[in-house]
């Protein structure tokens, strides 16, 4: 640390006090009665103020920066405006020592020798509290709520925003230590509120809120008149009677001195934010400093320790960020490093430190060596035995127990100095000097060994990883680069102020200037980005770059000159380069270069890094059918171009080969069948077929199935393009494809017929069988679809397929439970046996469900049916017998199906509507009035009692002849004849005989004598038909 005077005034009076206005624009100082205000930029007196009578003791500032206070020896405290006006004044009992402005609520606390007052521009009055003794300073927490007081009589009251009284802190010295200055700590980093006390006891302390003290008194040695931190609390400034300012840390470890002056120092501030520093002094004297800190560091590979607040070393992995802080407690003044170890200079000693273990990640250092002795030294350098003191133009080597072992004598001053490594206790040294000499020198040996020497003076060195090269950074900014064996200068470049080598690649190095990162590899042109700080190792991709106080690994992708390397086509060089680090586009570029370039070794690297499996599977398929014998480079060159989408380059590359086909397959793999079609030109008509089909099975699959039709139409490929439009269900495609075939075309017209099926549209699935004469199809499409009459007018036409027609469609009519006209429809088909079974069938289900009326109809009919089969004189026999079996088992089943329903229900009397029981012993009359029951001989119900009047002229008797009277009832006549002639018996029906000898309608349908004609009449007009034989009355029929 170094003070650089920036401005100096004097005044003609002593200055007491000064205050920064918060932007640190002016500067406001308390001298003799005066204020007077400065422009910090330069020292330009800008104002002095009057308003006091007395000696101006204190100022300070508002932390808005709105107002300022000045309190005086005449009592009274003036408010001030940032515009330099006075705009309040308020008085104590005695002169004003100090005053202090809460930095939260603006609240103004003035004190006097007897009292202290607060003062807010809310309040109409000043609050005061009177002070057991004379209060010399006062400052407020960092949160405003408490305000610590300092007195002459050695005690220290803090007390909060209303004045009362929370600590007292009793000094050991009592009035013999007046407490003379004050500070709390401004840093919001600290967890404690803590507070420097300054007193005339000559000591210095630390107090936290509570009142405990932090740490012990640390002795100064001269009466101090001030104290104040800095804006962030790292450091303390103290002055007083020894007229000077001293840098202390926020622990009160002493620095250095800031400035040396020729009195008593009775106020010292820090800028806010800033290194600068003014001092008022007892004679008048003003001194505006600036305070630089210099920068005590160590590097090695990626381990960087720099000093910290001073006292502490902070251990910086670059790689991983670990950091570990070594605290010293006293200044550093020197720092090295060297792999595991670790030497710290201090002013009474250095400290050497070695890491825990060999893990290159452990950040554990412990001490190995104390040398206990006071050195001065411009460099240090440490050693794994050894370290290394730089003074002016002498080297030493002292061992870590602190015996000088060697000395080096240089012909001119010492400006660089670096350990390039080496064995344990023989490591190397890269010496850089002032008159252009660079030496190498081993600490085991004492003789150094001149590498070469340049006429200018040397800045910075550094020594490529295979110990070839020599880079150096001259006074001139320029970077040299030399080969060591032959002193050659290999190249040079302009703005340079640090360069380092690449450790893993001997061909690149790096360095800065200007406010640029330059990196070069081998010869090519240095490319260049910005970067702000210097370069001070360059590791892989990474460069370690110390910016002002930090340093920094940034990660620089290699990738401008693993270009400069591909477009000279040195493959192997740019991989090299791009295994230091660089991104996966640049992987997959060198990838793609190398494999152009057919340096199947490296694009093969390339592709593995980024994990493309499908290059990596061409590359392998070239390597094995270059171990068959194959050698044409074309060919393998296409496949590379086909596999990067360079398909025209590929098509020229392929036909260059003589390998048409593969070009041809590429393109109708890819779908650009139109450039299949161009590359083809007016080719083979079969080929020009095949890539229409292969387009549009490519149309297929990707869901254009309407290209895709009409692609297969075109070429020819009927039945593909009737298979789409079918399972899409386009009908007016398949009518135009059908329609536009030729009949003699079967399959493709059969399928359309399928899919006119299917899609239900028998019409023009009849159109096309009638296109190609498929009547047997076409009579299955009818009955199909059950398009009966059209059937039975194609059945017309062609007889041979009346089993095809009427089977089915008696099969139709009987599962739809139309018997009759599935009866007719088996006879109409010749199959009698069916229209048996079928009816023997029915006749067994009504018997068994007791459906006895249904049975009655069934037996019926097949006697009928027995009957016809009859005519056959083989079966005459038979079938009579049956004929006659069933005719009586049908006129059974219709009676019992009248007494099975009058089983079912209670007779009811309807004279005196008595439910009878079913078994009555009187016999069929009512059991209550003895009524007969009368049954009807058709349903075997009660009859109902009907109410009626006698015509007039019928007597009573006359009456009940008439009801006793039987209507007439004729013999019916047998119509069929039998004839027994030449040895043979037939039947013949007689159409001349009556039927009836009566004119009345009913009875003349009566199908047998079984009905009363009244109950005949009534069951034909209620289901007009005849309820034995079910023949409708209007059936002309016999």
């Amino acid at each position: 640390m170094r003070a650089v005077l920036t401005w100096r005034d004097k005044a003609e009076q002593c200055i007491y006090d000064l205050a920064f206005k918060p932007d640190g624009t002016q500067l406001i100082l308390a001298a003799g009665n005066r204020l007077l205000v400065y422009d910090t930029s330069d020292g330009t007196l800008l104002q002095p103020l009057k308003g006091h009578k007395d000696t101006v003791y204190c100022v300070a500032y508002a932390k808005d920066g709105k107002r300022f206070a000045s309190g005086s020896a005449d009592k009274s405290v003036i408010i001030w405006t940032s515009k330099l006006e006075g705009i309040l004044k308020y008085t104590h009992n005695d002169s004003i020592q100090c005053v202090s402005y809460n930095p939260v609520t603006h609240q103004l606390a003035s004190c006097s020798s007897n009292d202290f007052g607060l003062w807010s521009p809310e309040q109409k009055s000043v609050s005061k509290h009177k002070s057991s003794s004379k209060i010399t300073c006062c400052s407020w927490t960092n949160d405003g709520q408490y305000l610590a007081l300092g007195m002459f009589n050695g005690i220290i009251s803090i007390r909060n925003k209303n004045g009362e009284e929370k600590v007292k802190i009793e000094r050991p010295g009592g009035s013999l230590s007046p407490i003379w200055s004050i500070c709390w700590n401004p840093s919001r980093e600290e967890h404690n509120d803590i507070l420097a006390v300054a007193d005339w006891g000559q000591k210095l302390s630390f107090y936290q809120l509570s009142g405990k003290q932090i740490g012990r008194d640390r002795s100064l040695n001269f009466d101090p008149c001030c104290i104040s931190y800095f804006t962030k609390g790292e450091y303390i400034l103290l002055g007083g009677s020894d007229k000077q300012v001293s840098l202390f840390t926020k622990d009160g470890v002493r620095l250095g001195t800031v400035g040396e002056q020729n009195s008593w120092v009775w106020t010292c501030k820090v800028k806010p934010d800033s290194n600068y520093v003014v001092v008022g002094c007892q004679d008048g004297t003003i001194s505006f400093y600036q305070l630089i800190f210099s920068t005590v560091h160590g590097l090695y590979k990626d381990r960087y320790a720099y000093r910290d607040s001073m006292t502490d070393v902070i251990v910086q992995h670059l790689i991983t960020e670990q950091k570990v802080r070594i605290k010293c407690k006293e200044l550093v003044k020197k720092i090295a490093i060297y792999k595991n170890r670790l030497a710290i200079q201090l002013p009474e000693k250095i400290l050497i430190y070695e890491l825990y273990s060999d893990d290159s990640s452990d950040m554990h250092y412990r001490v190995k060596e104390k040398i206990v002795k006071k050195f001065e030294c411009n460099l240090l350098v440490v050693c794994a035995d050894h370290i290394i003191l730089c003074q002016e133009k002498r080297l030493q080597c002292l061992s870590f127990s602190g015996v000088k072992e060697r000395e080096w004598q240089m012909e001119s001053l010492i400006r660089y100095i670096k350990v390039i490594g080496g064995p344990p206790g023989r490591e190397g040294l890269l010496v850089g000097l002032k008159n252009g000499q660079i030496l190498k020198i081993f600490v085991d040996n004492l003789f150094a060994i001149v590498l070469l020497k340049q006429a200018t003076a040397v800045r910075c060195l550094d020594m490529s990883a295979s110990r070839n090269k020599l880079a150096v950074v001259d006074e001139n900014d320029t970077c040299l680069v030399y080969d060591i064996h032959t002193k050659e200068l290999l190249f040079q470049e302009p703005n340079a102020n640090s360069v380092a080598w690449n450790t893993q690649c001997e061909d690149m190095l790096c360095f800065s200037g200007g406010g640029y990162l330059n990196i070069k590899a081998s010869t090519f042109p240095v490319h260049q980005q910005k970067l702000q700080g210097f370069v001070v190792g360059y590791n892989g991709s990474k460069i370690f770059c110390l910016h002002v106080f930090s340093m920094s690994a940034v990660e620089v992708p290699q990738s401008a000159p693993m270009y400069q390397y591909l477009d000279r086509k040195m493959f192997k060089e740019a991989y090299q380069i791009a295994c230091l680090g660089v991104t996966d586009t640049d992987w997959r570029e060198l990838a793609m270069e190398a494999l152009e370039g057919l340096e199947f070794e490296t694009a093969k690297k390339a592709f593995t890094r980024v994990q493309d499996l499908r290059y990596l599977e061409l590359i392998n398929s070239i390597e094995e059918r270059k171990k068959r014998g194959e050698t044409n480079n074309d060919l393998f060159l296409a496949d590379v171009f086909s596999y990067q989408g360079k398909f025209h380059e590929a098509a020229k590359l392929y036909k260059r080969s003589g390998h048409e086909n593969l070009a041809l397959d590429m393109y109708t793999d890819l779908r650009m069948f139109e450039y299949a079609k161009d590359f083809l030109g007016s080719g083979d008509p079969k080929e020009t077929k095949m890539l229409i089909t292969k387009q549009a099975d490519w149309a297929r699959n990707i869901n254009e199935p309407k290209a895709a039709v009409e692609m297969y139409i075109s070429a020819g490929e009927h039945v593909k393009a009737i298979e789409i439009s079918g399972d899409h269900g386009w009908v007016d495609m398949l009518i135009d494809i059908a329609r536009k075939l030729d009949k003699a075309e079967r399959e493709p017209l059969l399928m359309c017929a399928h899919y006119f099926k299917k899609l239900d549209n028998p019409g023009y699935a009849a159109e096309t069988y009638l296109k190609i004469g498929d009547l047997k199809s076409l009579v299955q499409l009818h009955v199909e679809t059950q398009r009966w009459d059209e059937a039975f007018a194609l059945g017309e036409k062609h007889p041979e397929f009346k089993d095809d027609i009427y089977v089915p469609y008696a099969q139709w009519l009987a599962e739809n439970d139309r018997f009759e006209e599935a009866q007719k429809a088996f006879h109409k088909a010749g199959r009698q046996e069916e229209a048996v079974r079928v009816l023997e069938q029915l006749t067994h289900n009504a018997v068994v469900e007791s459906r006895f009326n249904d049975a009655a109809y069934y037996y019926w009919m097949l006697s009928m049916q027995c009957l016809n089969i009859a005519q056959d004189p083989a079966q005459k026999d038979v079938m009579l017998s049956k004929f006659h079996h069933f005719q009586h088992l049908a006129e059974l089943y219709h009676g019992y199906h009248a007494i099975h329903r009058y089983t079912e229900l209670v007779p009811l009397c309807y004279r005196c509507s008595t439910n009878n029981p079913l078994l009555n012993n009187l016999g069929n009359v009512c059991i209550n009035c003895r009524q007969p029951f009368v049954f009807s001989a058709s349903s075997y119900e009660v009859l109902h009692l009907v109410e009626f009047y006698l015509e007039e002229g019928i007597t009573d008797e006359e009456a009940v002849s008439l009801i006793d009277l039987e209507a007439p009832r004729h013999k019916r006549e047998n119509k069929w004849q039998e004839i027994t002639s030449n040895n043979s018996q037939t039947l013949r029906l007689d159409e001349t005989m009556d039927s009836m000898g009566d004119d009345d309608p009913f009875t003349a349908k009566l199908s047998f004598e079984m009905f009363h004609s009244e109950d005949y009449e009534l069951l034909v007009l209620q289901h007009t038909c005849c309820p034995y034989c079910r023949r409708r009355i209007d059936d002309p029929s016999p």
